[in-house]
């Protein structure tokens, strides 16, 4: 009889349902625990419409996980944060007329990342922005100040889009 025999077989299902459990018992939050991410590069591939970013503040928060025992299935990334865009890039993005930017606020923000709000922003965004930015592949909110350049994004499992501009 071919396979694994005895106690070699028990170790091997062991260490399999331990790894099953493990990703069943983890909770909705950021993929490094709340580790606030400062790194820009990351945000910059996946949203090249932004232009070059500086004093990035974001997480990368796991959704749809529980502590249940269910049965691990595919994983939500949910990628949230603030970055500022180079000067005068907010009031260009939000210059654009085809996409029709309105006063809009950013909500449900982790409290981990509101210390780094920028006082006193007056966020503008655009549904049309939005679907540019993200190219339809992913969902996503993008809110800017053209006063201060600093954006705020919240989105779902953001890839990199080939051409997204303004």
């Amino acid at each position: 009889m071919g396979g694994f025999a005895g106690p070699r077989r028990r170790g091997v299902l062991a260490l399999g349902a331990a790894t099953v459990l493990g990703a069943c018992t983890s909770t909705a939050q950021g993929t490094d625990g709340n580790k606030v991410r400062t790194d820009s590069e990351p945000l910059e591939r996946r949203f090249a419409a932004l232009g070059p970013l500086s004093n990035a503040h974001w997480l990368g928060v796991v959704l749809g996980t529980d502590s249940r025992g269910s049965v691990p299935g595919p994983t939500d990334v949910r990628v949230v944060g603030l970055a500022q865009l180079r000067a005068g890039g907010a009031a260009i993005i939000a210059g654009t007329p085809q996409h029709g930017f309105l006063p809009a606020t950013p909500n449900q923000l982790p409290d981990v990342l509101t210390q780094f709000m920028p006082k006193g922003a007056r966020w503008v965004r655009s549904e049309s922005f939005d679907r540019a930015v993200t190219g339809g592949r992913y969902s996503g909110a993008f809110y800017v100040d053209p006063d201060t350049d600093w954006a705020c994004f919240d989105t779902t499992n953001p890839s990199a889009v080939p051409s997204s501009g303004p």
